[in-house]
């Protein structure tokens, strides 16, 4: 009777476990963009609300404000995301618990008839998420902005993460 008691309490654990899980549900109709069309959290996990993380500059050498101060597109996107994961990192978190991203840009001043550049921006977003190392993708969405805090800074990234409340580190 014992041995039903510790089996039964095992796998209550263990459904008490994929109960706490997040959940991300793919893109309809085979669609393999590298977003999840939703992200269920369920309750007891802690969220984390992120404040928009801006990239570093490229060449703080160049005239403040200039592409060459700021890099374009893909150049300042990877910047950000490395901002991102350093501060992750103080957190004891990682681009896997990121459950929802909004993305700013600005109209790339280099050409794209005054419009966002997207495609540098996924060159570096794919470098961090739905790559073999971290599958995990988070719902997300991507806007263009008139501007943003500094003159020629193209990009801005906020991100939400979910970690089991037992696992998160508070400050």
């Amino acid at each position: 009777m014992k041995a039903i008691r510790c089996v039964a309490a095992l796998l209550l654990t263990a459904l008490s476990a994929q109960a706490a899980d997040v959940v991300r549900y793919p893109l309809m109709g085979g669609n393999k963009f590298p977003i999840a069309r939703a992200v269920e959290v369920p309750a007891g996990t802690t969220l984390i609300f992120h404040s928009g993380t801006t990239p570093s500059p490229k060449d703080p050498k160049a005239a403040v404000g200039t592409p060459a101060y700021w890099g374009d597109t893909k150049t300042q996107a990877l910047s950000a995301f490395a901002n991102i994961k350093g501060s992750l990192d103080t957190m004891s978190l990682t681009f896997g618990d990121v459950v929802s991203m909004t993305v700013y840009l600005v109209a790339d001043p280099a050409g794209k008839e005054g419009r966002m550049d997207f495609t540098g921006f996924m060159e570096a977003y794919t470098q961090f998420f739905g790559t073999p190392a971290q599958p995990n993708l988070p719902s997300r969405s991507t806007v263009q902005v008139a501007g943003l805090a500094s003159p020629g800074m193209l990009v801005e990234i906020e991100v939400t993460l979910a970690k089991r409340a037992a696992q998160a580190k508070k400050k």
